[in-house]
């Protein structure tokens, strides 16, 4: 990659115009991260240091595996045996995809309380179980699963990511289901859980022509259902909202001030030592970011879903 000319959104162009017209591209996760920490955002987007997958997270990709295998069964045979069955060979196929993720369960992790293989399955089989407390797949048939969905807004931003589950109602009505492994928020978190529900809604929306009728978070965690009606009004206001998010990201590019956000969750980060509210020093800023797709796009993708946006 050369350097004569800097892709669009690169540090020294980073409001330019790619070929296919957009200015940038978010997804949920991307702009979650932005909104929890600039800094976080830097390093997995600018500077896409590499990152260990989490033992939680993976957990999460594999019992997001098991429910979208499950629906490729007859109804009557969506079972939770047949759920529990899926779980070994979905495994497999994520230890052949990724021979790395072994390494989790090797001696020197033995710190991590989900090192221990054997307990990190029977976590992953508590939640595929507790699935069927909370709806019976039997009585469904999913319009889509894991659906890849991007549409451009006016400002020529690309919004863009992987809805788990769309259901569509005879009379047309759309709902988007996501599946969390991880606990309900607490009532003061709820509207940052509901965000990325809502910039799903407002992509589906664009692509669709209808406000999506139902907004639903399962957490498979604990057994709860987050549901949520959302109407015109708060699709534009996500809207804006993404929109200024990309701005303020722009601006950190403009300016190279990538401020660090310190909370609860600087415990589970991988870039720690590397954070200056730690003692650590970030590496320089590259010229021109390693992207590997579109040239305006500043996250790649369509990547594959696993391991990334689910807890």
């Amino acid at each position: 990659m050369t350097t004569a000319a800097a892709p669009s959104g690169s540090p020294s162009d980073p409001a330019g115009t790619g070929s296919d017209g957009t200015t940038g591209a978010l997804s949920p996760s991307r702009a979650g991260d932005f909104m929890t920490c600039p800094l976080l955002y830097r390093f997995r987007v600018i500077d896409q240091i590499p990152e260990r997958p989490s033992p939680a997270a993976v957990r999460g990709t594999l019992v997001h595996a098991v429910l979208e295998r499950l629906y490729d069964l007859p109804a009557a045979e969506r079972t939770v045996e047949a759920a529990v069955a899926l779980l070994g060979p979905q495994w497999e196929r994520l230890l052949a995809e990724e021979p790395d993720l072994a390494a989790m369960f090797a001696p020197e992790a033995a710190d991590d309380p989900d090192a221990d293989q054997e307990a990190w399955m029977e976590r992953a089989r508590q939640m595929v179980e507790r699935y069927f407390t909370l709806e019976d797949p039997r009585r469904l048939e999913p319009a889509e699963r894991e659906l890849y969905v991007e549409t451009v807004l006016e400002s020529g931003l690309k919004l863009r990511g992987y809805i788990d589950r769309v259901d569509i109602a005879p009379t047309g009505e759309i709902r988007i289901v996501d599946y969390k492994t991880g606990t309900a928020p607490r009532a003061d978190f709820e509207a940052r859980a509901l965000f990325q529900m809502k910039f799903y809604a407002l992509v589906v929306w664009r692509l669709y022509g209808a406000v999506p009728r139902m907004l639903q978070l399962m957490y498979l965690g604990n057994g709860e259902v987050l549901r949520y009606v959302p109407d015109e009004a708060e699709l534009r206001a996500t809207q804006r909202k993404v929109e200024a998010l990309w701005q303020a990201i722009v601006r950190a590019m403009r300016t190279g001030e990538w401020r660090a956000r310190p909370s609860r969750l600087c415990d589970w980060c991988d870039h720690k030592q590397r954070c200056p509210e730690f003692g650590g020093t970030p590496p320089p800023l590259p010229a021109v970011p390693p992207l590997r797709r579109s040239p305006a796009d500043l996250e790649a993708g369509p990547a594959p879903r696993a391991l990334t946006d689910d807890l």
